[in-house]
């Protein structure tokens, strides 16, 4: 039987690779997104689009759809929190108003999602939110960033948090680094196509397990320092 992966922010970047990467798998995919495209329509069985996760009620959308669409005894496999927002503030520049956001996207969003979709979970299940090793308090030698450090170190709080309460459900939760990759989020700059990080984010999500969950592991496989 085919494994049901969620992802969101699946429309386009490293969230559309990983859809693409599952299906070839022969996986079932289900995209949430605040705007589709047109391959994420050709590509997924389900597209859930112009979700706003900064909205509160955001998920209620999300899980109608899905009980709609899914039936009664419908569970997942496999939950992405890939959805992200990259933004840059300095001592020169500090935009509160950005940073303020930045922990929506990035922190609470997940949160939510995954507090909303736990009863669409089931012991085997795993989660997974796609972070950043500049959430690394001890890899921090750089400076700035303040938003983009903060909310993808409040994910990985809330990830490890999630990790010691849903272990004895038999859930697995990890937060994975997917290498500085060439997306629209950073001008295309970068040094890793979206294709070889999805690669890698499968390779580490297949790798998850109760023994190793609450872990925190670059997309390479290497683990990451808090």
């Amino acid at each position: 039987m085919s494994q049901v992966v969620l992802i969101t922010g699946a429309n386009r970047g490293i969230g559309l690779s990983m859809a693409q990467q599952y299906v070839a798998q022969g996986c079932e995919v289900i995209a949430v997104c605040r705007e589709s495209s047109d391959e994420i329509e050709d590509l997924a069985d389900l597209v859930i689009s112009g979700i706003d996760l900064t909205l509160d009620d955001a998920m209620d959308s999300v899980t109608q759809v899905l009980e709609l669409a899914q039936g009664p005894d419908f569970k997942l496999d496999i939950l992405i929190n890939n959805a992200g927002l990259f933004k840059n503030e300095t001592l020169d520049a500090m935009e509160v108003d950005q940073i303020r956001e930045q922990f929506e996207v990035n922190a609470l969003a997940p949160l939510k999602v995954t507090h909303a979709l736990l009863p669409f979970l089931k012991e085997g299940s795993k989660v997974v939110n796609i972070t950043s090793r500049m959430g690394s308090i001890e890899d921090n030698t750089s400076g700035a960033y303040y938003g983009y450090r903060a909310s993808k170190a409040a994910l990985n709080a809330f990830t490890k948090s999630f990790a010691m309460d849903l272990k004895p459900k038999g859930i697995a939760v990890a937060v994975i680094h997917p290498g500085f990759v060439q997306t629209r989020m950073v001008g295309f700059n970068g040094d890793i196509t979206p294709d070889q990080a999805a690669k890698g984010i499968l390779e580490r999500t297949a790798e998850l397990t109760l023994d190793n969950t609450g872990g925190f592991w670059h997309s390479n496989g290497q683990t990451l320092p808090w």
